[in-house]
């Protein structure tokens, strides 16, 4: 006989405080549906260490391995929603860290592709992303100089703090494609939407304090001082 599967009482635990903190995002200025929706869709809980799952929904960075973090959910609903991410545009996300950006990117029909310095991180990344359907191109290396294989890109997002603004990434922007980027000191920073309006021209808008690990790299912190 047939069973009809039911959802665990931890899967109906995690769906409460994921819809509970969609709420605490809207009234936090959250107010692209997608964004939100797509983060409703992602079990974040997968993407914490084992003994942080209890805490996935708050809204608040936690740590990962090589002394990383998984962002704060109000700071990736914000980035992704000054994206404006439409189905098939190709984004380039300069440090993968846990995996969680990079799905909402794919959740909302980007082409991702995403590199990370850390192996440990990419790989693990790399295996929790395609369990879950999310077809993201992870690779290993310094984003500060961003990917050429790829580019130009519709939208690039940094989740690393930048001492400024990195050439080579701006560069690699299709015209009127976004960067979206975390600029400012290690202990805090200003994230800034870039937007390249010509071959030789771009236009940056500030859209609030953040902060963020250090961007470590050839057009980033020296990885001695970022340490």
């Amino acid at each position: 006989m047939n069973r009809q599967s039911t959802p665990s009482k931890t899967a109906t635990v995690y769906e409460r405080q994921r819809l509970a903190l969609l709420d605490v995002l809207r009234s936090r200025g959250i107010h692209d549906e997608r964004v939100l929706s797509a983060m409703n869709a992602i079990p974040r809980e997968q993407f914490v260490p084992q003994a942080m799952m209890g805490r996935a929904y708050e809204d608040s960075a936690l740590p990962i391995d090589n002394r990383q973090t998984i962002s704060q959910p109000y700071t990736v609903a914000l980035m992704t929603q000054e994206l404006k991410v439409r189905p098939s545009m190709r984004i380039l996300e300069i440090g993968t860290g846990s995996g969680y950006q990079a799905a909402v990117l794919a959740q909302l029909g980007a082409d991702v592709i995403s590199i990370e310095r850390h192996p440990l991180l990419s790989q693990k990344a790399r295996t929790l992303l395609a369990s879950l359907g999310y077809n993201v191109n992870c690779r290993i290396g310094d984003g500060t100089i961003g990917y050429r294989d790829g580019e130009p890109y519709d939208g690039i997002i940094v989740t690393a703090g930048a001492p400024d603004v990195p050439e080579p990434l701006a560069r690699q922007l299709a015209i009127g494609g976004v960067l979206v980027v975390p600029v400012g000191p290690r202990d805090q920073q200003t994230l800034y939407r870039v937007t390249r309006t010509g071959p030789e021209a771009w236009t940056a808008e500030e859209r609030g304090p953040c902060k963020f690990v250090p961007l470590i790299g050839r057009s980033g912190w020296d990885e001695a001082i970022g340490q």
